[in-house]
Order: C-alpha cells, then sequence, then structure tokens
C-alpha cells in the first residue's frame, strides 16, 4: 500500500529502509522523502515504521 502518494513511497519501502536502519522520522524523510511535501502521510509512515521495528529478545541465560 502507498504510504506517501506525493514521493510514491510504500509499505515496503519503509520496511526495507527499517531493515536497514531507519529509526526516526527524520531518518525516514532524508532516506525516503516521506512528509517532505504535504505532509500527510506522517502519522501513517510513523505507525508502518513503529510496526517494521522488531524488538530484539533479551539474551537468555542457559542453565546447565
Amino acid at each position: 500500500m502507498y504510504v506517501c502518494v506525493c514521493n510514491a513511497v510504500t509499505e515496503s519501502h519503509i520496511g526495507e529502509a527499517v531493515a536497514e536502519g531507519c529509526r526516526s522520522m527524520r531518518e525516514l524523510r532524508e532516506r525516503l522523502g516521506v512528509g517532505d511535501c504535504c505532509g500527510r502521510c506522517a502519522s501513517c509512515a510513523r505507525r508502518v515504521m513503529k510496526e517494521a521495528i522488531v524488538p530484539v529478545p533479551a539474551a537468555q541465560e542457559i542453565h546447565f
């Protein structure tokens, strides 16, 4: 689905950017142009970014 129509940015593009290290709207804007034009996509882009950031589980202690 398109998130930013102005710059033709899809959910997949945002997911790829997150996988490559983007963790803020500023980084998404710099990389993909999200929110640079009319700004209507910002809240949706933020939500998609947060959903794409998968928390890394804490290392579990192994007991022998």
